[in-house]
């Protein structure tokens, strides 16, 4: 399995790979406000990537429910000079997280690679300027919009839905130019879901990717890890969000959107290495 960009291809046949969270933002519901700056933000994609992040994922729009949208050109501001300076350091993996295209590609000119968009691409000049650019792209399902998503999510079967959904973008988007091994697909944990919708979800994982297409999972310190744990306080997050990592990863996902790195990394290759033998050795 690879997942394609521009000149360049991701192998995703043996490990799975993490994407690191980088939000630019003033209002994320995790770390926001943290890393607005550039030079913090660099600091801690730096920190990421010594960690052992594959791709670093700038985001300058918060998509927690009920977030207030922001314009492109304010969104531009945050994520272009972090894509930019990233670009100048790293050889690595860059994604801009957006929904809106021109904010897509000024973080394509300035060096990414991949563009994440939790609409799934339901703006044509989003689709036009994903292929032109030829870029890697990440498709998300999500019911409503960040502002109206949890208000009363409803499906029949989530799952059939989903994959439905997924079966359709994948048709359009490849007769609209966007070539087939560049996509991958999420899920949408959270995105319009209740906490029943999530664990179908989490439980059909194997089902859902269309034309055998990598799936990307963010699941990291969300909202039903608090409502399965009976607390909602964040720092108590991170651990289930590992094992939820790990259990994933026995399910074939081998994309993982997360924001603490290293524990995450560890996790995915200890079921690598139990669940492939002869991988491991003294």
């Amino acid at each position: 399995m690879i997942w394609k960009s521009r000149q360049r291809q991701l192998e995703l046949d043996g490990e799975a790979r993490i994407m690191g969270i980088l939000n630019v933002t003033p209002d994320s519901f995790s770390d926001g406000g943290r890393f607005t700056a550039v030079d913090s933000a660099m600091k801690q994609a730096r920190h990421m990537i010594a960690q052992g992040a594959t791709i670093i994922d700038v985001g300058g729009e918060s998509t927690r429910p009920g977030a207030e949208a922001v314009s492109a050109s304010e969104e531009m501001k945050r994520t272009r000079p972090v894509v930019e300076a990233l670009r100048g350091e790293w050889d690595g993996w860059i994604s801009i997280d957006t929904t809106k295209a021109s904010v897509a590609q000024a973080a394509l000119d300035a060096g990414a690679d991949i563009v994440n968009d939790i609409s799934g691409l339901r703006d044509p000049d989003m689709i036009a300027v994903c292929a032109q650019a030829n870029c890697a792209v990440c498709v998300m399902h999500m019911q409503g919009s960040p502002r109206t998503m949890q208000k009363n999510p409803t499906y029949r079967d989530v799952v059939i839905e989903v994959r439905a959904f997924f079966e359709e973008r994948l048709g359009t988007l490849s007769n609209q130019g966007i070539a087939a091994d560049c996509l991958c697909f999420d899920p949408g944990i959270g995105f319009g879901k209740r906490l029943e919708h999530n664990l179908a979800l989490l439980r059909a994982l194997k089902d859902l990717s269309p034309a055998c297409r990598p799936l990307l999972l963010g699941i990291s310190r969300k909202s039903f890890i608090g409502m399965l744990l009976g607390d909602s306080d964040m720092e108590l997050r991170d651990w289930p969000t590992v094992a939820l990592t790990a259990h994933t990863r026995q399910q074939g996902v081998m994309l993982h959107r997360v924001h603490e790195v290293e524990p995450n990394l560890q996790a995915l290759r200890m079921v690598e290495a139990v669940s492939a033998p002869g991988r491991a050795s003294n």
